[in-house]
């Protein structure tokens, strides 16, 4: 019997997921869109990030996190300008921290999504290899998940405008709402001609 006790706490164990993790599936993302771009004959500095586009400040894994959302937002832009279907991004309840393994969720997403446009563009990509990195930092995850958001306005022709963070202003609203009705709270806000007033 502890033989099996042993056995099933062991394998419950999760492994933890480290920024020096969430640092390599942003590379293999940027190796995806870095291949888009030149698959469309889209000019572009590949692996550079230019100084002026760096952030330097202390960060948290959520900043990092925000990002990842920005990128599945623009691959909706996209998916769009390809007649493709929109794809709901993934939201979370909100926390005071967050840790490295949520951010690498999102990594998961947003990488799902761009091999999902590849398959239905019949876009043939080639077998990137994982690489191996060590003392990364959530500066360094959000920065190159910032280059990857800035490839995909490249990629897009277009970046993200004050429609669709209005749109996504609405989504959140229309959420809220759905909440409030269910918990039987009245809502004093009213909306006039989408701007939510008290």
């Amino acid at each position: 019997m502890k033989k099996l006790i042993f056995i099933l706490s062991f394998s419950l164990s999760a492994k933890e997921i480290t920024l020096n993790d969430v640092y390599t599936q942003a590379v293999l993302i940027q190796d995806h869109i870095h291949f888009l771009l030149k698959h469309y004959g889209i000019k572009h500095h590949y692996n550079v990030i230019m100084r002026e586009d760096l952030v330097r400040t202390k960060l948290q894994p959520r900043d990092s996190w925000q990002k990842a959302y920005e990128i599945l937002v623009k691959i909706n832009m996209l998916r769009k300008s390809n007649n493709l279907p929109r794809i709901e991004p993934v939201g979370m309840e909100p926390v005071e921290k967050l840790n490295p393994d949520m951010v690498y969720g999102m990594t998961q997403r947003v990488l799902t999504e761009i091999r999902i446009f590849e398959v239905r563009k019949g876009i043939k990509i080639p077998n990137f290899k994982l690489k191996s990195f060590t003392n990364k930092t959530p500066l360094d995850v959000y920065n190159t998940l910032g280059h990857i958001s800035m490839a995909f306005d490249e990629l897009n022709r277009s970046s993200l405008s004050p429609s669709y963070v209005y749109a996504e202003t609405i989504r959140i609203y229309g959420d809220l709402t759905m909440i409030l009705n269910k918990l039987n709270i009245k809502d004093n806000t009213r909306m006039i001609e989408g701007y939510s007033v008290f």
